[in-house]
């Protein structure tokens, strides 16, 4: 007999119902979120049912875990909450709907990645944030150097830069130098973690062709992706990444708007890093020209966006083609 369960995944619990094929509710309740009682919960249904959990900042250790008995399917909450709206909203009438659309074959499905894949991309995750750490540490000393118009001759966060900083007797100062110096062993512990566990990967090499993207930015960017052979073209991989502009259509008129901002948010963060530092290596390149072209019209913040995409582009087809980049 064919089930369909539909979970409704919080911090503290999750909300269950479980539906026989024509949609009859035969079991509804509540579970902790432990590893123990979610085991009990998924030994109590009958194996290699199918079920359906929304992708949440919870999602991962239940879907691993449900994973070893049954199908499970990861659903995309955005566009579940499209397929299905209701006026009554609860957890429980969520899990019942959850489990209607697995059953009708609605549930918007998310890419899952591979336990490998998933563990890289959280080590690579963690050194961005470190990096992202420490620039707010930098741009708060660059900040009280500005509000007490100190001038230093020495490029910023050079050698010389950092001696006569720490010449400065503010403890603030002080106490931002110190945290910059532990991200800085931290962010080298990380990496040479990574480069143990990347070796020498293809897909890096061939994006470092592209000027602007290093061995991190590569890594970043490779694991974020995943797969490129699920995107059906460059298009694809843009909207995925939510750089692509909101696009409202009526009576014959069409709306471009704010991008969406789904997908991933570190893609996002990365390309437009990468594409500052592509643009300031081939001023003169497409990716620049248009930069220019739409910062003219709607200033730096829109310009960036629109190039980061046109970039993210490049990436697709360099890592399609297994070719590497020339402009």
């Amino acid at each position: 007999m064919s089930l369909f369960v539909g979970l409704d995944l919080h911090k503290k619990y999750s909300e269950f119902a479980v539906m026989d094929i024509f949609g009859n509710v035969l079991r509804q309740g509540r579970v902790e979120n432990t590893l123990e009682k979610m085991k009990e919960f998924s030994e109590s249904v009958p194996e290699r049912s199918s079920m359906v959990i929304e992708s949440s900042s919870t999602w991962y250790w239940a879907h691993k875990l449900l994973s070893e008995r049954h199908n499970v399917t990861l659903s995309n909450p955005v566009k579940n909450k499209a397929i299905a709206s209701a006026k009554v909203k609860t957890d429980k009438t969520d899990s019942i709907t959850l489990a209607n659309l697995l059953r009708g074959g609605w549930a918007a499905e998310c890419y899952v990645p591979s336990k490998e894949t998933m563990e890289f991309r959280e080590l690579v995750r963690f050194r961005a944030n470190l990096v992202r750490q420490r620039t707010r540490m930098k741009n708060r000393i660059h900040a009280y150097l500005l509000m007490n118009n100190i001038s230093i001759d020495a490029g910023p966060f050079t050698k010389g830069f950092v001696e006569k900083v720490r010449g400065i007797e503010d403890a603030r100062v002080q106490s931002y130098l110190r945290l910059i110096d532990g991200l800085n062993k931290e962010i080298r512990e990380a990496s040479r973690t990574i480069r143990q566990k990347a070796g020498s990967n293809e897909d890096a090499s061939l994006l470092m062709t592209i000027p602007g993207i290093s061995y991190y930015s590569a890594l970043l960017i490779i694991s974020e992706i995943a797969e490129i052979e699920r995107f059906e073209d460059s298009s694809s991989l843009v909207g995925y990444s939510g750089l692509a502009p909101s696009t409202h259509s009526s009576g014959g008129k069409t709306y471009h708007g704010p991008i969406m901002k789904t997908g991933s948010r570190y893609l996002r963060w990365i390309m437009g890093q990468c594409t500052r530092a592509h643009m300031r290596v081939e001023p003169e390149g497409t990716v620049a020209n248009f930069y220019v072209r739409i910062a003219r019209r709607k200033g730096d913040q829109k310009a960036i966006v629109a190039a980061s995409a046109k970039l993210l582009k490049i990436v697709f087809w360099v890592l399609k083609e297994r070719r590497a980049y020339h402009s």
